[in-house]
């Protein structure tokens, strides 16, 4: 990944930086001002931080840019698969009734410009997408749960639907989250991958040691990726495991469920 702040408080992608009418970053814990599990840069208004804090936070995102929090959209998640068109119709509404339609929302996915869609996670993995030739962009926010119910296939077969997105012209980022290694699961989440159909030889491996099985959730998305036909070379993977680096990372995992948030954003520009 590539800093885009002199503070490393947030990242990007090399692959979505070489198109200049994109607008995209990933948080760190780096150049905030919250405390203990939220220190210090959480953004997420859903993990329990204070309110100020975090739209301190938000603002610290566009400070060097000619927009601000305001245009962000966040959905309240749960783990689910449901995806969220924002529309022109969906920009027009109140900000309580745009929080009304993103609650139980997982992923998004617009044409709007200066509708940054962003999610939250610390542990689950996130996923932003470009479609270069329709100009169409998303986010998504993939859990055990929501990779075993395809949301980034499902994400990329809306985007299909709504502006006419082929895998061909897609660019896909899957971003820092706990890797195959530290993702340790019990047999009912093995169980739940293989029913949905899943090569397990290409995705999981069994710990003796540990008696413990443990799933490669970057690899499970990319076999939806490339199952929509979007190319091995337009997928960045940014390898980056959030247990492992939860200095650096925000990771449920190693700090509790209240604590902060990786917000991973993604915009068109007008």
């Amino acid at each position: 990944m590539i800093s885009l702040t002199k503070d490393n408080r947030m990242l990007g992608y090399k692959s979505l930086d070489l198109y200049p009418n994109i607008f995209h970053f990933v948080t760190t814990r780096q150049g905030g001002c919250g405390q203990g599990a939220y220190g210090s840069f959480n953004c997420s208004p859903f993990a329990g931080d204070d309110a100020q804090t975090v739209l301190h936070n938000q603002e610290r995102i566009f400070e060097e840019h000619p927009f601000d929090s305001s245009c962000l959209v966040i959905p309240h998640q749960t783990h689910g698969c449901e995806v969220a068109l924002i529309d022109e119709a969906f920009m027009g509404l109140t900000d309580l009734l745009k929080q009304e339609r993103l609650e139980g929302v997982d992923a998004l996915i617009t044409n709007q410009p200066q509708a940054c869609l962003a999610i939250s996670t610390a542990d689950c993995v996130p996923l932003l997408l470009y479609d270069r030739a329709n100009h169409a962009v998303a986010a998504v926010h993939a859990g055990w749960r929501g990779t075993v119910q395809n949301i980034a296939l499902k994400t990329l077969q809306l985007m299909r639907d709504a502006f006419g997105t082929h895998g061909a012209d897609v660019i896909a980022t899957i971003g820092p989250s706990i890797s195959l290694h530290s993702f340790e699961v019990g047999k009912e989440v093995y169980d739940a991958f293989a029913q949905a159909h899943y090569d397990m030889s290409q995705i999981a491996y069994y710990n003796d040691s540990r008696d413990k099985y443990h799933i490669d959730l970057w690899e499970a998305n990319k076999v939806q990726l490339q199952s929509f036909g979007v190319p091995y070379d337009q997928i960045e993977l940014a390898e980056i495991c959030t247990y492992c680096q939860h200095d650096t990372f925000f990771s449920a995992r190693r700090l509790g469920i209240l604590s902060g948030r990786i917000v991973s954003g993604i915009m068109l520009k007008q």
